[in-house]
């Protein structure tokens, strides 16, 4: 067990990657390959359940990385490769192990051409994003975090729909230029502190002993934040969102709502505020003006939306503002609450996006107005939709309503006006939602065709069921997810909390 636990990072990390290059081997007989993707998915999902099985929940004083591996990569730079994971990152190691094989799965009759390249492409984003999540090598996270580009920049361009080319360079573009920002910002550490390791640097920074820190501090923090704030992204910096949505293939989709907008909040959590927490607090006003007209702003644009998944992408602008307005209020439900609307919303719209996929692969539309009544030739797919609209919307017992009720919570302790902005979102996310459930699933079948459409198949069952399960038990059990995260967000408010009894004072 112990040899299992110093190489399980590694396992984990670079099995899809293994499974791509052997991908590249195959002779092209489609069903082998999906075979083999879906085995390949499989398998790191389950060795990835061996994180959280094994964890040790930690107490609040004794906080730390586990299953860290860290030895020399480079020795000039002082390049190592250092994992590690807590509880911040835990669960969104397991989230991108748990929504890959479901997109390899709703992927299963959808690609057609080029499929030994779409689940390469797909196994190397999940080694690159699971990568991002456990580095703690700034080198190795800037590397990771570049390497999810690629692979979903091609997804995008390749196998996506009218406009995919506009759309992935577009993405690419946005997205790479940000990422500059903080790639100034890390070699100015390295160059002050002798070493790329975010632990040293971390230790460095709270023992005062980086030179020159105080004067490129903010600019340092704002390196970052960009980087961050594009990913998310956060108004303004969404523009490029919508477009690789509406252009991506379903499994990118389902990737980039469920994991890759993630990398962006993690972030802020992990360097932002663990590098530069003094910065984190004097910049918070302005961070949580824009996370709440991210909030509004999108809950009110995704309602005029024609189109199905547009309306979707709009919604995770506004539900990631929800993360950053939790993350930037310092309390201790709001960064707990974060860390749960990530995942929830990595289920939910992993799920919603999945659906409309289904429905675009029997009608090649995402136009709302091309539906109604569907609940009658499609009342499986229907009752499934329904679900997981419900959890997105926050219906208690369901996953939406604990990370919501808890950001809200957060944002009320620190101020009445930012909760009280932020709770407008979950009604204007209740109405979109269910009025575009109700355009397209009631009242007459307006047009024929409609009335023939196939109910939800075998493989799209295996891939939209395990999201409702899941957000069902962590909306009974939620326990389960915040026994490991709550003691990591602890520990990352404890210098703000320091700074907070300064300013104070006794």
């Amino acid at each position: 067990m112990r040899t299992l636990d110093q190489n399980i990072l590694t396992l984990v990390t670079f099995v899809p990657l293994a499974g791509a290059l052997l991908l590249v081997l195959f002779p092209r007989r489609d069903r082998d390959i999906r075979i083999f993707a879906l085995v390949t998915s499989l398998l790191t999902f389950v060795l990835s359940l061996h994180l959280p099985v094994y964890f040790k929940r930690p107490l609040y004083l004794g906080t730390g990385f586990h299953y860290e591996v860290n030895f020399q990569w480079i020795s000039s730079p002082n390049i190592h490769y250092h994992l590690g994971i807590d509880g911040i990152s835990l669960w969104l190691v397991v989230l991108t192990t748990f929504l890959t094989p479901l997109c390899v799965l709703i992927s299963w009759k959808s690609v057609h051409d080029r499929v030994k390249e779409f689940f390469i492409l797909l196994l190397i984003l999940e080694t690159a994003l699971i990568g991002v999540f456990v580095a703690l090598d700034l080198f190795l996270f800037y590397f990771f975090w570049e390497a999810t580009l690629i692979p979903m920049a091609l997804l995008i361009g390749i196998f996506g729909h009218e406009r995919k080319v506009y759309a992935a360079v577009k993405f690419f573009m946005y997205t790479m230029i940000a990422s500059m920002f903080m790639l100034a910002a890390i070699l100015w550490l390295y160059a002050h502190t002798g070493t790329f390791d975010f632990v040293e640097i971390q230790t460095q920074i709270r023992a005062h002993a980086v030179p020159n820190f105080p004067a490129a501090a903010l600019w340092l923090f704002l390196g970052f934040f960009i980087a961050f704030a594009v990913k998310v992204p956060l108004f303004p910096f969404h523009t490029w969102l919508p477009d690789a949505h509406v252009e991506a293939p379903t499994a990118g989709s389902v990737l980039l709502a469920g994991v890759l907008l993630k990398m962006g909040t993690y972030g802020m959590l992990r360097f932002n505020l663990g590098l530069f927490p003094e910065e984190s607090r004097s910049n918070a006003p302005w961070i949580i003006l824009l996370a709440l007209i991210g909030i509004i702003y999108g809950a009110l644009v995704a309602m005029v939306q024609p189109n199905m998944k547009k309306l979707i992408a709009y919604s995770s602008v506004s539900h990631l503002g929800f993360v950053v307005l939790g993350i930037f209020s310092f309390t201790q439900a709001g960064l707990n609450g974060a860390m749960f609307v990530m995942l929830a919303h990595g289920v939910s719209t992993g799920a919603l996006f999945m659906l409309a996929g289904v429905l675009h692969e029997r009608r090649h539309t995402y136009e709302i107005s091309e539906f109604g009544g569907l609940a009658s030739p499609m009342p499986v797919y229907a009752a499934s939709f329904l679900f997981i609209v419900l959890a997105s919307v926050g219906l208690p017992l369901l996953n939406g309503f604990i990370g919501e009720f808890l950001v809200l919570t957060g944002a009320f302790q620190a101020r009445a006006i930012y909760g009280i902005l932020g709770a407008t979102g979950v009604i204007w996310s209740a109405c979109y939602l269910l009025w575009m459930y109700q355009r397209v699933f009631y009242g007459k079948v307006t047009h024929a065709v409609n009335d023939a459409l196939p109910d939800l198949l075998g493989f799209e069952k295996a891939a939209v069921w395990p999201c409702a399960v899941a957000a069902l038990i962590m909306g009974v059990a939620p326990i389960i997810w915040l026994a490991a995260i709550d003691p990591a967000t602890h520990a990352a408010l404890v210098p703000i909390a320091q700074l907070t009894a300064k300013v104070v004072g006794p």
